[in-house]
């Protein structure tokens, strides 16, 4: 057994967690941990399978709530990124990948949380049509970079104020289809190997006990805790991939 496994596990198990508490996360929590012992061209394939099958196996939750008028133009904007973030991934030093979203990450979330601190109302964006869809476009190059396509949508949903159900149901499925379109391109540019495939099933039972935790807490924590939550994860995530 490889040292650095039970680390990756236990990494896989919070992250697994805070996506099923959260509904996205899986791949910047975990990135957080991973990317200390394998660089992004090798994680991202394991990664985006593995939030894959999270994303698809808990929609369930907010099925009730899902719009497909809402939800199409981030999808369409996504299925358009998607491609540029994985050329960028076969190019770009993985250094840099890491420290940008690492970056992004910390300056919105810390943002975010000291208004909420400081008892500041946060700021409530009117877009349309066309600005959710330039937000997946850019969510699915992250995607693309290694299934970090939630992110932005979590922020923009944040950002205009959506509910916790509401919230998501947008971005959870746009996770799902970015998930999976990803995964058919990174298997196209050959970032799939035996080693992924082999690291993929046995991270498989922490996959699904932290999961199932995670839906257990989701049920239970207020609307209000939830945003906390949401932007702690996306603090945290982004500082761990900065240091």
């Amino acid at each position: 057994m490889s040292p650095e496994l039970p680390a990756i596990l236990a990494g896989i198990f919070v992250a697994s967690f805070a996506s099923g508490l959260a509904g996205f996360a899986f791949n910047l929590v975990g990135a957080g941990i991973l990317f200390h012992f394998l660089p992004p061209q090798e994680t991202a394939p394991v990664m985006v399978v593995a939030s894959l099958l999270i994303q698809g196996t808990t929609l369930g939750v907010v099925r009730q709530h899902m719009r497909w008028s809402a939800i199409r133009p981030f999808v369409l904007g996504g299925i358009l990124g998607t491609p540029v973030g994985v050329a960028i991934l076969g190019q770009a030093a993985p250094g840099a990948i890491v420290a940008f979203i690492g970056l992004l990450l910390v300056c919105y979330a810390g943002y975010m949380l000291a208004r909420i601190v400081l008892r500041l109302a946060p700021p409530v964006i009117r877009a349309g049509v066309a600005a959710d869809a330039g937000v997946g476009f850019a969510g699915g190059i992250l995607g693309g970079l290694g299934g970090f396509s939630g992110a932005l949508p979590v922020m923009w949903g944040d950002l205009k104020g959506l509910r916790k159900d509401e919230a998501r149901a947008v971005f959870q499925p746009f996770i799902v289809a970015m998930q999976a379109v990803a995964a058919v391109a990174l298997f196209a540019g050959g970032f799939f190997t035996r080693d992924s495939a082999v690291l993929l099933a046995t991270m498989l039972p922490v996959l699904a006990a932290g999961t199932w935790l995670g839906l257990r807490a989701y049920r239970v924590i207020p609307a209000e805790g939830f945003r906390v939550v949401l932007l702690g994860l996306l603090f945290l995530s982004g500082l761990s991939l900065v240091l």
